[in-house]
């Protein structure tokens, strides 16, 4: 496959930090486009995430949080997960995060995709998994993550269309799983 020229790269004078917090931090950056047009640009980076796509063994459920968020004032289904804490490896962070957040630990993880949620507006690089072999360790030991349940497999397009599941690392994730896993590799 041949590789696109990068010509069209904005040039970055310089970054300066605007504010500074564990969660996120707000910059101006100096910027040059192709077209020579000269200005200041936001940068937002957040931490780094991972979730994981939890199967159960027939691979005909996945476990998912029915969990309001307040910023968009919304309820929707989520995938476990969180950000990676500092020296943790993606899979670490969601294998820690599973236990922590349902209970069940899993004996498979599988590296399926990454991706920026916002690829033009910030910086914060999400890890998504495959989680099988799961079995239960105990209680979940955080406590606001939401209701988990295994919901279908075969309902998550619906739940998709009609806005139950909004949150982009679980839409990456599930229609992930559900576009590059053949139908009897679910089965």
């Amino acid at each position: 496959m041949h590789q696109p020229s990068s010509q069209g790269a904005w040039r970055v004078l310089g970054e300066r930090t605007i504010y500074e917090s564990q969660w996120v931090t707000l910059g101006k950056a100096e910027v040059i486009l192709p077209s020579g047009q000269h200005f200041e640009h936001h940068t937002v980076t957040m931490p780094e995430a991972a979730m994981a796509v939890v199967l159960d063994d027939a691979r005909e459920h996945v476990l998912l949080s029915w969990r309001h968020r307040f910023v968009p004032d919304v309820w929707n289904y989520e995938l476990p997960g969180g950000l990676l804490d500092t020296g943790e490896s993606p899979e670490q962070t969601i294998a820690r995060e599973i236990v922590e957040e349902t209970g069940y630990r899993a004996r498979s993880l599988r590296f399926a995709v990454a991706f920026e949620p916002m690829v033009g507006m910030l910086r914060s690089r999400h890890h998504v998994f495959i989680a099988e072999g799961v079995e239960r360790v105990g209680d979940p030991v955080e406590l606001d993550e939401g209701t988990f349940q295994w919901v279908p497999l075969a309902d998550v397009p619906s739940l998709i269309a009609s806005g139950k599941v909004i949150n982009s690392g679980t839409v990456v994730g599930l229609l992930h799983y559900l576009a590059l896993t053949p139908r009897e590799d679910r089965e």
